[in-house]
């Protein structure tokens, strides 16, 4: 059986019932912390102007734009400027494996589908919750390597949006299967470009839109290749995959929401929250004014260089 087989089959037996407390909570948090987010980054100027273009298309009123009092857009539509708002702001949750913002897609696509197929609120819960664990075990394989080759981690949470769209679309087996095919063909996102502009949040926007086109298209009955992540010159060759054996490995023993995701307390990249802390901190103790700081040196066994702005003037800056 196809790696994406296996994970089809394992989330379409899944049900809420199966899922244990702490992960629903933990998807409730997310859902908190991605409409906060969002509030924040509904101004910037990368979400209005997505805002705007989705606005002018309009469609089917299938899904609301958070935090704007105009009418629903088609649900794919709604997930893409929602998630570009809430990673616009910098303020949304990180996996702590590598700071992909896996949540956010979650939340944003099971949120969009429900209104569109009045799905109850534990049935988001459940679809986020399933979402994030096969992402999460998506990108734990493709880490560092997509990194080392220059792909964001959109390439990753494209799969949640997926699993959580097509949850919520009750998929058989066998359309979930092709969901999830459908979700690797369809992504990308280069790393270099998320870390020196906001093509960052536009990945985002990316990765909630076409997740639920690959889960909408599966529905229909569109076939794509079932093997694509694991075939010679497939999405994991493609993409820098490893140890795919632990991909579909002990599926339910444990649940990556509960385990890697973090919810972040200040805006901002996770890798440059100790430094921000740490330069508060030895302000407040020791007095210290900014005016009398000729430079600061940053340095970890990861990071040696700040590949944002050069003169970043907040945390977003650096995200």
């Amino acid at each position: 059986m196809s790696i994406a087989g296996e994970l089809a089959r394992f989330l379409t037996g899944t049900s809420v019932n199966d899922l244990p407390p702490r992960a629903l909570e933990r998807a409730r948090m997310v859902i908190a912390s991605t409409i906060a987010s969002a509030a924040m980054g509904v101004d910037i100027v990368s979400s209005r102007i997505l805002r705007e273009l989705a606005k002018e298309r309009g469609g089917a009123p299938e899904a609301s734009l958070w935090f704007d009092g105009g009418g629903p857009l088609p649900v794919a539509d709604a997930a893409r400027v929602n998630a570009v708002m809430s990673d616009a702001a910098a303020s949304d949750d990180s996996d702590l494996r590598s700071i992909a913002h896996i949540g956010t897609i979650v939340s944003t696509t099971a949120i969009a589908m429900a209104e569109r197929t009045g799905a109850g609120g534990g049935d988001v819960l459940a679809a986020m919750v399933l979402g994030y664990e096969i992402a999460g075990r998506i990108d734990e394989a493709l880490t560092p390597g997509r990194g080392e080759r220059g792909f964001h981690g959109s390439i990753s949470t494209i799969f949640g949006g997926a699993v959580a769209a097509g949850t919520l679309l009750k998929l058989t087996p066998e359309q979930m299967t092709q969901a999830i095919a459908l979700a690797a063909t369809s992504i990308g996102g280069l790393m270099i470009a998320a870390n020196t502009s906001v093509a960052r949040e536009y990945h985002a926007g990316l990765s909630a839109m076409l997740g639920i086109h690959a889960a909408l298209a599966a529905n229909k009955g569109y076939v794509a290749e079932e093997h694509v992540l694991e075939m010679p010159r497939g999405f994991f060759s493609a993409y820098g995959g490893d140890h795919l054996e632990d991909v579909a490995k002990d599926l339910g023993a444990s649940w990556d929401i509960m385990t890697d995701m973090a919810i972040k307390l200040v805006p901002g990249g996770h890798p440059h929250h100790a430094a921000a802390e740490a330069a508060a901190n030895a302000a407040i103790a020791g007095d210290v004014n900014p005016r009398d700081v000729a430079s600061i040196v940053l340095s970890s066994a990861k990071y040696r260089t700040l590949p944002g702005p050069k003169h970043p003037t907040d945390l977003i800056g650096v995200a």
